[in-house]
């Protein structure tokens, strides 16, 4: 392996820390399957489901599904930006103390 390669690998910090990551994949996983759900909800109403339809099966789990977890992915990305902010903070006060 080149050396420059295995010297720049070595001295470049991690950017991107298992929390923020976790919490970016939550938050991306639950807004995907929001809005499938909301893309599903309204395929179905085009296809001709009636009210009734709706109240049964698993309708009634994928037309709330949105209305519930776009809200908790918003709280997660919140979440994800104060951890963040915390952590460039503190980076950045250990750098001016060096």
């Amino acid at each position: 392996m080149p050396l420059i390669l295995v010297t720049v690998a070595k001295e470049t910090p991690v950017t991107i820390h298992r929390n923020e990551r976790v919490l970016a994949f939550m938050a991306l996983a639950i807004v995907a399957v929001s809005i499938i759900a909301f893309f599903a909800v309204l395929i179905a109403a085009g296809a001709g489901l009636t009210y009734k339809q709706f109240q049964s099966g698993i309708w009634p789990s994928v037309a709330i599904l949105p209305d519930i977890g776009l809200p908790i992915a918003f709280v997660l990305i919140l979440a994800l930006l104060i951890t963040n902010l915390r952590r460039r903070s503190r980076e950045a006060k250990a750098s001016i103390k060096k």
